[in-house]
């Protein structure tokens, strides 16, 4: 592909009139400041010309603020000590690595992320899953870790490694009771891993409220930055464990770095990424006061999704999360008869300069709201409406 044509690609769902509707895009959605910092800090090491000399480490730089920021996030979080990483997912195995041994269990719930699951098993370690109520709500039966600390317990008599909640699951933007997990663990002593990766940066979350031992997130799906940026936050017990300094001496130079953070290998996000996180932050601050709006205009536009004829929306209603999970056996009975297939919801709706439904798909479908104006979301509820009618869809 042309450098020309990756352009052209790009400008089709950036232009201010087109409507992005990915799950995965709406909280990551540059602010100005954020793009300007982009630009400024595009080459590679440009956070790095200040980094202290006796202490060398990202974390320790104060012109560029990250040592403040990282302070700051940690804050905001409800947290004691905060570092940014390239992903949530190497947030992740970066506290299970360093938590536990080989072998050891994680308790998860079954609505978690497939790199969850990765991370666990990169970490030589295995899963107990939590279950769901399965369809239409797929609500995580959170009193369960209970049950599956225990049965860990008595299979191998310690203890899982952590348990792992997240927070909004990807696939129906179910919003699961934190607080409960963490008072179960902390009857147990299991360390609790929260993965807010779709809450943390565009609602309100306080680890400590919420009794989390360790916070995982997405810089790039939810706090307005490039990609990749993962968040890691924890307490002060924790980051004893995760931020474990290096150790290792050589032996025939006897060279150290006592300094580096051993599961960071040293250093982590160190240009343009952390840069527009950094930048975005103060609008993100804000940004999560406006929670309810945003869920105020999710309920809407749900309920006039459901008007159209075979549409209904998964997961645990009311919503408490922007991200929706449709299922529309009127779509995909169009869809059945239509020369393109399945393919033509998405045709309609890029008529309309609206992106972000997955091509093909018209049985089960995802989208995200936040970060929408009233009338654009009133703009998307009408265009699937007129879509429906255009065939021959009831309309209530």
């Amino acid at each position: 592909m042309s450098l020309e044509r990756f352009r052209e690609i790009r400008r089709e769902v950036h232009e201010d009139e087109v409507i992005n509707l990915n799950p995965i895009q709406r909280g990551g959605v540059l602010t100005p400041a954020a793009r300007r910092a982009l630009v400024e800090f595009g080459d590679g090491y440009s956070i790095c010309d200040r980094c202290p000399p006796k202490t060398p480490r990202l974390d320790m730089i104060e012109r560029p603020p990250v040592k403040s920021f990282y302070e700051e996030l940690a804050k905001f979080l409800g947290l004691d000590v905060a570092r940014v990483v390239t992903r949530c997912r190497e947030a992740m195995f970066i506290a299970l690595y360093m938590l536990g041994d080989r072998g050891g269990y994680v308790v998860l719930d079954s609505l978690a992320h497939y790199s969850t699951y990765l991370a666990v098993e990169l970490a030589r370690m295995k899963v107990k899953e939590v279950p769901n109520t399965g369809y239409p709500e797929f609500r995580v039966e959170v009193e369960k870790y209970k049950e599956k600390i225990e049965e860990v317990i008595d299979e191998t008599g310690d203890p899982p490694v952590a348990a792992v909640l997240t927070h909004v699951d990807s696939y129906y933007g179910n919003l699961a009771d934190a607080k409960a997990v963490g008072e179960i663990c902390k009857r147990y002593g299991v360390p609790f891993i929260l993965n807010a990766a779709y809450t943390a940066g565009v609602m309100p979350v306080n680890g400590k409220e919420l009794g989390v031992d360790v916070l995982v997130s997405s810089g790039h799906k939810s706090w307005a930055a490039s990609a990749p940026t993962g968040i890691l936050a924890m307490t002060e017990e924790m980051a004893q464990r995760i931020l474990k300094t290096s150790e290792i001496k050589g032996d025939l130079t006897g060279r150290s770095f006592p300094v580096k953070e051993l599961g960071l290998l040293g250093c982590t996000v160190m240009g343009a990424p952390l840069a527009t996180l950094i930048a975005s932050f103060p609008d993100v601050v804000e940004r999560v006061k406006r929670w309810s709006e945003e869920l105020e205009k999710a309920r809407h536009f749900a309920s006039e999704m459901e008007k159209i004829e075979g549409t209904r929306l998964l997961g645990v209603k009311p919503k408490m999360h922007t991200l929706m999970h449709f299922e529309s056996m009127g779509f995909y009975k169009v869809s059945q008869s239509h020369k393109r297939r399945g393919f033509f919801l998405y045709d309609e709706l890029k008529k309309r300069k609206i992106y972000g439904i997955q091509p093909g798909l018209t049985k089960h479908f995802k989208l995200n709201t936040y970060g929408l104006s009233w009338d654009q979301v009133r703009y998307v509820a009408s265009a699937f409406k007129e879509i429906a009618e255009k065939y021959g869809l009831e309309v209530v």
